[in-house]
């Protein structure tokens, strides 16, 4: 019974011994693993150096003939008659409405301000500085007022003149949000 006892007494305390020498303060030694080598592989820097491939470059391109999930491909190329295809044939599928023009807003700010400018004028930061020599296009010049919420979308998506595509880096339904921006917030309140 005396036995009992002082196993009784001891259990919680052998417990909590367990407990707490299989626990890391460190974090850097998870204890035992089973293959630990398929666990924790050893992973290449994005542009390190890497001797598994004949050119050494560890960034990959994408397999050819392959496209990106929710990336649908561009029917029109990055030319002066391309432009004016889209412009002419792409209509914009989002309504106009405050929460798109504010999501709009968002990936402007994002992704076309440093160039063109908060009030689309064209001097974004990027020409203000000096970083950037050739100035960018007003998005509230008379060309630009003119132009359908298509152009925009196009010029976004491949790109003009000097301006690269940005179609790899703006999803689909943001590029349209941007154009409503434009339309419908910086080209009405030029001001702004």
């Amino acid at each position: 019974m005396k036995n009992i006892r002082i196993i009784n007494n001891l259990l919680p305390a052998l417990i909590l011994m367990v407990v707490f020498s299989s626990c890391d303060r460190t974090r850097n030694d998870k204890g035992y693993e089973y293959f630990p080598d398929m666990a924790h592989s050893l992973a290449f820097e994005t542009y390190s150096p890497n001797d598994v491939f004949a050119d050494s470059s560890t960034m990959r391109l994408p397999a050819s003939n392959t496209i990106p999930r929710e990336m649908i491909p561009y029917a029109y190329e990055n030319s002066i008659e391309g432009r004016a295809k889209a412009a002419a044939a792409l209509v914009n599928p989002l309504d106009v409405n405050d929460e798109n023009i504010k999501q709009g807003k968002v990936q402007y700010d994002i992704f076309c301000s440093h160039c063109h400018g908060v009030a689309g004028d064209g001097n974004g930061y990027l020409f203000t500085s000096g970083r950037y020599a050739i100035k960018p296009a007003s998005l509230i010049s008379e060309k630009m007022l003119a132009a359908p919420d298509g152009d925009i979308y196009h010029v976004i998506t491949a790109g003009y003149q000097v301006m690269a595509p940005h179609g790899d880096l703006i999803r689909p339904d943001d590029r349209w949000k941007i154009a409503l921006f434009v339309k419908h917030e910086l080209q009405n309140n030029p001001s702004k």
